[in-house]
């Protein structure tokens, strides 16, 4: 897998004398940059308003409802975590805090602790200055749109109503929970710790001065694997850009090849993306971490896999080699889920680095997926360049730009729609246009202000061919 991004020339006419909108408070929670002017930033009204919303949604499932609560390493995210924190308890909601976490192990803990919803403190891939709140429900997975829009509407109709002095919620402090949510891995049965540890594996890992640092050394412990951390304090001032793709993973593939390690891993500041290196320095490519462990679990598993609209081609290949059916869904790890659900599938995630395993929870989980790709390994005996290797080549190109509206992106899909009404079309979510030797993908991003444009194929020339084709009709 080739990564490209493609030049943005042909979007300046659109974002000329464009202002950033750095608040995006949506259906799935609230995200934006600390500091500034209130409901244009990410700013403390703005989060007690919206986990007040939250809290009060919450306190319709019971009488003493609890929450689970957790952060990722960033330098606010101690003081959105005690504002959050206070804010629930003047609800009358009880808070179990597990402090420095991922985002994975607050899903894990909110069954755990049969709690009634969570919050994670994080902006996941978004730069430092960033955070955001991730709301999810009592099965420790993110909202529906439907109950993010009843969320919504309490913040517009202040419904909110707080808790007299004798019910305040109370509140628990539980640090460390990683260890439970290592041993909730090393306990599934298709896990072969044994086999693992007798490889003696050792890996490189950039940890992005985050809670991958605290994490993932604890499975690796318990795996027998040696291990050298690459910025591994953590302290929130990430050193590179925090989305794990190759162009800012230099130190990482250096020394993975230089140490003569067996792997080089690479997650973002919450843990539910992985990115991986081979052994000889070479970029595995984070649309195949769910390929490879799609092709671990399907080895021990029949059964269907899913994946977004822009992920690559290679799971459906993997997938129907181990004799399964592949499941395409909207972007959205709410509606992976949801599809998965409904096809019964024994694995899915999305394209960026997220593996969803349902015997262990509905949730991105990078840590599960380590465990996977080691097992991969030790079961075929191959090295992981090897293995991938093994797989159908892509290449998929990645790019993004801003749009003045969801408006202006209706004409651009429309006159596209009509341009290319011969070739096989999925409008439910964006547009993707799948062509004979390739697709493009084009849709409104969740989590910012701006449009992804998703491109595959086998070559990287055929790759651009099909973008210049698309482009071509919107310029």
């Amino acid at each position: 897998m080739i990564f490209i991004s493609f030049p943005s020339l042909f979007i300046f006419s659109l974002v000329e004398n464009i202002k950033p909108v750095t608040l995006k408070k949506s259906i799935s929670g609230i995200r934006g940059t600390i500091g500034g002017p209130i409901g244009e930033n990410f700013t403390p009204i703005d989060i007690v308003e919206c986990v007040s919303a939250y809290g009060w949604w919450i306190k319709k499932s019971g009488k003493n409802p609890k929450i689970v609560i957790g952060r990722d390493g960033r330098t606010s995210g101690k003081m959105v975590s005690d504002l959050a924190a206070n804010t629930l308890r003047f609800l009358g909601i009880d808070v179990i805090d597990l402090d420095y976490s991922t985002t994975p192990t607050v899903e894990m803990a909110v069954t755990d602790f049969a709690a009634d919803g969570g919050i994670i403190f994080t902006a996941s891939h978004n730069p430092k200055q960033w955070n955001a709140l991730k709301f999810l429900n009592s099965k420790g997975e993110f909202i529906s749109g439907e109950i993010g829009e009843e969320i919504l509407s309490y913040i517009d109709d202040k419904k909110m109503v707080f808790s007299d002095v004798d019910d305040l919620g109370s509140y628990e402090l539980i640090p460390d929970y990683f260890d439970k949510h290592v041993e909730a891995i090393l306990n599934l049965d298709i896990i072969d710790a044994d086999l693992i540890k007798s490889k003696n594996y050792h890996a490189v890992i950039d940890c992005i001065n985050s809670t991958g640092a605290l994490a993932i050394p604890k499975l690796l412990d318990a795996l027998n694997c040696s291990y050298e951390l690459i910025n591994g304090e953590v302290n929130g001032l990430f050193a590179h850009n925090p989305e794990p793709l190759p162009g800012n993973l230099s130190d990482l593939i250096e020394t993975t090849k230089n140490s003569k390690a067996d792997i080089g891993i690479a997650v973002d500041p919450d843990v539910d993306r992985l990115a991986l290196v081979s052994e000889n320095g070479s970029y595995f490519g984070e649309e195949y971490t769910l390929v490879a462990a799609a092709d671990f679990i399907l080895s021990k598993t029949k059964g269907n896999t899913v994946s977004n609209l822009s992920s690559s081609r290679a799971l459906s290949d993997i997938t129907k080699k181990h004799g399964g059916e592949y499941f395409a869904s909207m972007v959205g790890e709410v509606n992976v889920v949801n599809t998965m659900k409904n096809n019964n599938a024994v694995i899915g995630g999305e394209g960026n680095g997220g593996i969803i395993y349902p015997a262990l929870h509905y949730g991105r989980d990078a840590l599960v997926g380590i465990a996977f790709v080691l097992n991969l390994m030790a079961s075929k005996e191959q090295k992981l360049s090897e293995i991938r290797d093994s797989y159908e080549d892509y290449t998929i190109i990645k790019n993004k730009m801003d749009l003045t509206s969801p408006e202006e992106l209706d004409g651009i899909f429309n006159k596209l729609k009509e341009t290319f009404s011969d070739e096989k079309l999925n409008d439910s979510d964006g547009l993707k246009i799948d062509f004979v030797d390739g697709w493009v993908h084009m849709r409104m991003s969740n989590t910012e202000p701006i449009i992804r444009i998703y491109a595959e194929a086998r070559t990287k020339e055929t790759a651009e061919t099909l973008v210049n084709k698309v482009m071509h009709v919107i310029n």
